[in-house]
């Protein structure tokens, strides 16, 4: 199944492109599932359909869904407070009531990341059309599952549960069940969740798409995302200018919207949606958008490793930034990973397997590309007879 993620800056109109997307290929017979996570019912709105916590099937082929993250939090809060009743009883704490309960922050996130994973596992659908928050909030769901997996593993790594021989013993003489195992089964429950999350955004057949208005404000928000998706070692497949605006329009508009498409045609593949006049409303509107169907491509580009010992006595990490500033950029190595500073945004890589026996030599950016360059340690780089 082929996966399009779809952002872009507040009002770049992304959730009708998202649907104008999922409904164009559905047209050609494609059995797709449009995912949106927003509280209000912009993709029913769009769609002329109501969308809600229960898949809607807005025609043969095309079905709507928008999970509801009040509900998905009742059910882990209630899930939790089960699996910890006898410590939350040796503690004397009451049990919330599920309509006392309301989502914390970051729970349409974890709903919308986990309904992503259901739909991708179901095999129902050919094609899953997301879409996803604004930019900056995109980009950090993204980072997600990568980064909370990585917090289990620091808080509660694996090695410690060596003594689970021990927990029931300890446990008969307090009286009470350990909380550790609990815990541990816990983490480990997330653990193997958000590595199907992480398996379902790392497959090389899902895109990134962005949308943004050609102007000023979208050239900004346009740039910035490319310099994130990059961190993450991904890249546009296409770039939508959304609303450009025909030619008898305003003139200083129009100059300024081709400026903005002329630059962006140098470095993207950018398709062009015309501006209704009007809010786009049902599917005789999305139809007329004109979108860009879904293509072979793959928005994952590679991190590779160049080989210079025989010349330099280095080896070279290419990691494509492009969009980066000098600078504003930094990089910090800590045991086996690299972390990596670009701008406003921040990643923590594992280095690759290679590279963790040599120690840092220095590093260059070019031409929108960070190199690295790695110098074999000698008390850790296999010896030569």
């Amino acid at each position: 199944m082929r996966t399009i993620l779809i952002t872009g800056p507040g009002g770049s109109g992304r959730t009708t492109v998202a649907a104008a997307t999922a409904l164009a290929a559905a047209r050609e017979g494609t059995r797709t599932l449009v995912l949106s996570a927003d509280r209000t019912d912009t993709l029913g709105t769009v769609l002329g359909a109501t969308t809600g916590p229960a898949p809607t099937q807005v025609t043969p082929t095309l079905t709507a869904w928008r999970p509801d993250a009040t509900a998905g939090f009742r059910d882990d809060l209630a899930g939790f407070q089960d699996r910890a009743s006898n410590v939350l009883n040796l503690l004397g704490a009451s049990r919330l009531d599920p309509e006392e309960v309301t989502p914390l922050p970051g729970a349409e996130e974890l709903t919308l990341l986990r309904a992503l994973r259901d739909a991708a596992l179901s095999e129902r659908h050919e094609l899953l059309v997301v879409d996803l928050p604004p930019t900056p909030q995109a980009l950090a769901l993204l980072s997600l599952p990568e980064e909370l997996r990585r917090y289990l593993r620091r808080l509660l790594p694996a090695e410690r549960q060596a003594a689970a021989g021990l927990r029931p013993v300890l446990g008969r003489l307090a009286g009470v069940p350990m909380p550790s195992e609990w815990l541990y089964e816990t983490a480990a429950r997330w653990d193997t969740e958000l590595g199907a999350v992480e398996a379902v955004l790392a497959d090389r057949h899902r895109v990134v798409r962005l949308v943004a208005e050609p102007g000023p404000a979208g050239s900004d928000a346009v740039r910035s995302a490319t310099l994130a998706l990059a961190l993450r070692g991904l890249r546009p497949d296409t770039l939508v200018a959304n609303r450009v605006v025909p030619e008898d329009w305003p003139p200083g508009l129009v100059a300024q919207q081709r400026k903005v498409l002329e630059e962006w045609q140098e470095t993207y593949d950018v398709r062009a949606l015309p501006h209704l006049g009007h809010d786009p409303r049902g599917t005789d509107d999305l139809d007329a958008l004109q979108v860009p169907g879904v293509n072979a491509t793959t928005s994952t580009v590679e991190w590779p490793v160049a080989d210079h010992l025989a010349e330099d006595g280095v080896l070279v990490w290419h990691i494509p930034l492009p969009g980066a500033v000098r600078d504003e950029l930094d990089l910090i190595r800590r045991g086996d990973e690299l972390v990596v500073t670009a701008g406003q945004f921040r990643r923590i890589v594992p280095l690759p397997s290679v590279l963790r026996r040599c120690t840092v030599a220095g590093a260059a950016l070019r031409d929108g590309e960070l190199r690295i360059r790695f110098a074999p340690d000698p008390d850790l780089w296999p010896r030569t007879p």
